[in-house]
């Protein structure tokens, strides 16, 4: 996420920031800027609004998320003229557990904060609209639901709708786990930005009629899915996965290997941008002089691939060097191979290309129940 700054002091301001820290201005993440900004009370209207701007008073006003003045679980604001109580983000989710249950409400809290974040990188990317219609989406909706006697939440995706078991929040019973599962890589928003992909998979591809294209990089998802799984997890992946696959579980099915794919995207274009807001350089030592500075791969407005590799790799050496010098494990224990980076340049040109729109759908809700395992769970 990139760094931001507060309108009134020009302090450094993060993206979950409810107020800055030096001159305790409140602070809202403006969807229709896609910027956090400082905001005060519109004096000409009760519970409304506006941008803190020095110069001039701003004539927008906003009105803050249903879930920031009763839950304190949101940052957004939404535009005045907005009916709708929760903001652009919130309403995507559309069954939660019983907030009353010791535990859920953090919970769900730290999702939100994942899908937040989520919610960011998909608008810059045109993805996901700001300001979608009344009644209309072009972009997944979300459950966050917790196990029940005798019925299991399996986090996956089923027909526009992303499942996530919130005891994935829980910062032991994910590691367990990833560990039972053999990850090198489990948290929040990469299982969002993962499921997110199998959503994206069915506009981008299947209904736009690009199978072709896809089965010559990623192989035939006609294969089927609930034996491939099965072999996956009873023989693990092949000998040399590595050389044409960002993961491991990327093998299991080519599905899998798209949606693996699309999370590590969204991995590189959002620690890049993170690292060009703090002015970052760049160079490894030893293999070469010049210094790079790291660039913002949504500003910029990338069109070519092989840049963004470029910078990617040595700054994931830096990132796994800082970790390790704090005595932590690698926080990208990856290594894309050649095989990989073609796949991931697939994506980059898909969602760079004119027609990577999304026709608008009609908000759908499966129940929990129609979530099936054998399809996308995740």
């Amino acid at each position: 996420m990139k760094l931001f700054h507060c309108d009134n002091c020009g302090s450094a301001v993060f993206f979950e920031n409810v107020k800055c820290l030096h001159c305790a201005s409140t602070l809202a993440f403006l969807p229709d800027r896609l910027s956090l900004n400082a905001i005060e009370p519109a004096p000409e209207a009760e519970s409304l609004w506006r941008r803190i701007r020095k110069n001039r008073p701003s004539s927008r006003h906003y009105r803050l998320c249903q879930n920031s003045t009763q839950q304190e679980a949101c940052n957004f604001a939404i535009p005045a003229a907005d009916p709708n109580p929760l903001c652009v983000c919130c309403r995507l989710t559309q069954m939660l557990p019983d907030l009353s249950t010791p535990g859920n409400h953090a919970r769900w809290f730290r999702i939100e904060v994942a899908k937040r974040r989520l919610f960011y990188t998909l608008a810059r990317l045109g993805l996901a609209s700001v300001n979608p219609p009344d009644g209309v989406r072009d972009g997944p909706v979300f459950q966050f639901l917790a196990d029940q006697p005798g019925q299991r939440v399996m986090t996956g995706h089923f027909n526009g709708v992303i499942t996530l078991n919130v005891a994935e929040a829980d910062d032991d019973e994910r590691v367990r786990r990833r560990l039972e599962l053999h990850e090198p890589y489990r948290t929040l928003l990469g299982h969002l930005r993962h499921e997110s992909g199998h959503y994206y998979w069915d506009g981008l591809i299947r209904d736009a009629g690009r199978q072709d294209d896809f089965r010559a990089v990623f192989g035939d998802e006609r294969a089927d899915y609930s034996q491939a799984l099965g072999s996956h997890y009873a023989a693990g992946p092949p000998a040399n996965w590595q050389d044409s696959f960002v993961s491991a579980y990327a093998t299991a099915h080519p599905w899998e290997d798209w949606a693996e794919t699309w999370a590590h995207y969204l991995h590189m274009v959002d620690l890049l941008e993170t690292a060009a807001s703090y002015n970052t350089r760049l160079t490894v030592p030893g293999m070469d002089d010049d210094v790079e500075e790291v660039t913002n791969p949504f500003e910029t407005g990338p069109k070519v691939f092989d840049p963004l590799v470029d910078q990617w790799v040595p700054l994931t050496l830096l990132l796994n060097s800082l970790n390790r010098s704090l005595g932590q494990d690698d926080a990208y224990p990856f290594a894309l191979s050649a095989g990989a980076l073609d796949k991931l340049r697939f994506i980059h040109d898909l969602i760079q290309s004119p027609h990577a729109q999304l026709e608008q759908q009609q908000p759908q809700l499966a129940s929990v129940a129609a979530i099936e395992p054998a399809y996308h769970p995740g």
